[in-house]
């Protein structure tokens, strides 16, 4: 489906077949030289097709398109190298550069593995969890080379005229773009309207929490009229939005310190024991991909408390504990 977001401003859905997240929101905004696509799906044929049916439905001539990625996740990385040509330019955050290039090697996934394994994932369900993760299976699978994306960098496109602005947290180097005539947000999945981003744990950053709090509050600062959300439906009250997600981070916070009342526990076991929207009997029947996010969702929580004092981690027998200071 193709929308008509403001002149020359495009969403264009592309599905993401069973997952919970239905769909990518890849934005195209055309220009008079060059056009700009922000964000593209999954490295998969569904995904392919309905992107590129999308463009040709526009007249996009992708030798005179760049691209830019709001953060390194496959749903909006993945087509990144089907998408451009010789002749674009592919814009990314810092960090989230590294990682996109990073997500098509070995040595990235057995990382991940290893800590995970470290708080408490199971290790005979890793392999499972590892071959099941979207980020492995439909990552854009070569190098590429970014032009990098920094605080209040500008990149024009026809009348518009977009300012970075560096939001770490959902991923370390995740940025957002800001129009200021227009006042509208393009805001990845910075801030999603019916959904909470997940704040995974990445060696990478200290705190993914409190620099994502921090990243709101920095937001929620500005003049915006209109948020353009990686998934599912526009904003038109960021200030609500950002409301209710500090409201729900400050309910999961209590919720975990609720949990490590009752003494020593891993990353995994305290997921265990959270809430979490998602249709199933009990923890055991999370699918493994799943898991992995809860675990990662976990862990920055714990580790919030860890930054302000209020928990202590433990190390034993190459596992990571969690306890009440």
């Amino acid at each position: 489906m193709i929308i008509e977001v403001m002149p020359d401003i495009y969403r264009i859905e592309v599905p993401l077949p069973r997952s919970p997240l239905k769909a990518t929101n890849s934005y195209l905004v055309k220009g008079r030289e060059r056009n700009l696509l922000i964000d593209t799906g999954w490295n998969r044929e569904e995904s392919k097709r309905a992107l590129f049916a999308g463009l040709a439905r526009l007249d996009v001539n992708l030798e005179k398109t760049d691209i830019l990625l709001t953060h390194v996740h496959a749903d909006h990385s993945g087509l990144t190298a089907a998408v451009a040509t010789e002749k674009s330019t592919l814009y990314c955050g810092e960090i989230d550069a590294e990682l996109v290039n990073a997500t098509g090697t070995t040595n990235y996934w057995s990382d991940i593995g290893v800590m995970l394994g470290f708080y408490g994932f199971p290790l005979e369900d890793l392999p499972d969890a590892m071959r099941a993760h979207p980020g492995r299976r439909y990552n854009p699978g070569i190098q590429q080379v970014f032009a990098i994306l920094k605080e209040n960098d500008v990149i024009e496109v026809g009348d518009y005229h977009f300012t970075c602005v560096e939001t770490p947290g959902h991923t370390p180097g995740h940025i957002c773009l800001y129009e200021p005539e227009n006042k509208i947000l393009v805001s990845g999945d910075h801030v999603l309207d019916d959904i909470t981003p997940n704040i995974t744990f990445e060696k990478r950053i200290g705190d993914p929490l409190g620099h994502y709090l921090h990243s709101l509050d920095k937001i929620d600062q500005m003049d915006i009229n209109l948020v353009l959300p990686g998934h599912r439906r526009f904003i038109d009250n960021i200030h609500k939005r950002i409301y209710e997600l500090k409201h729900h981070h400050e309910h999961r916070l209590n919720e975990v310190l609720d949990i490590l009342g009752t003494g020593l526990r891993d990353a995994y076991q305290i997921a265990g024991k959270m809430t979490w929207d998602i249709t199933c009997k009990n923890w055991g029947h999370f699918p493994p991909a799943q898991k992995v996010f809860a675990v990662g969702e976990a862990v920055t929580h714990l580790e919030y408390f860890r930054h302000i004092g209020k928990v202590r981690k433990v190390e034993n027998q190459g596992r990571a504990f969690y306890e009440l200071v």
